[in-house]
């Protein structure tokens, strides 16, 4: 029987919403092992003087439990 655990994370970018899901995904498996997906619960961006400054992700990744 295997056991997930799901952890919400947080990441942002000043590139895309791509690179931040990719900078959240990459931090998180420097210390959870055996993730085995995740999905984008919310995006959103900062704004300013017109233009968008700040890509932010809010992610739920999954990972098994050993």
């Amino acid at each position: 029987m295997s056991i997930a655990k799901v952890v919400e994370v947080n990441a942002s970018s000043n590139r895309s919403f791509e690179d931040a899901i990719q900078s959240g995904i990459a931090k998180v498996t420097e210390t959870i092992h055996n993730v085995q997906g995740a999905w984008i619960n919310e995006q959103n961006v900062v704004i300013q003087n017109n233009q968008i400054v700040e890509y932010r992700v809010n992610l739920k990744v999954t990972f098994l439990v050993e």
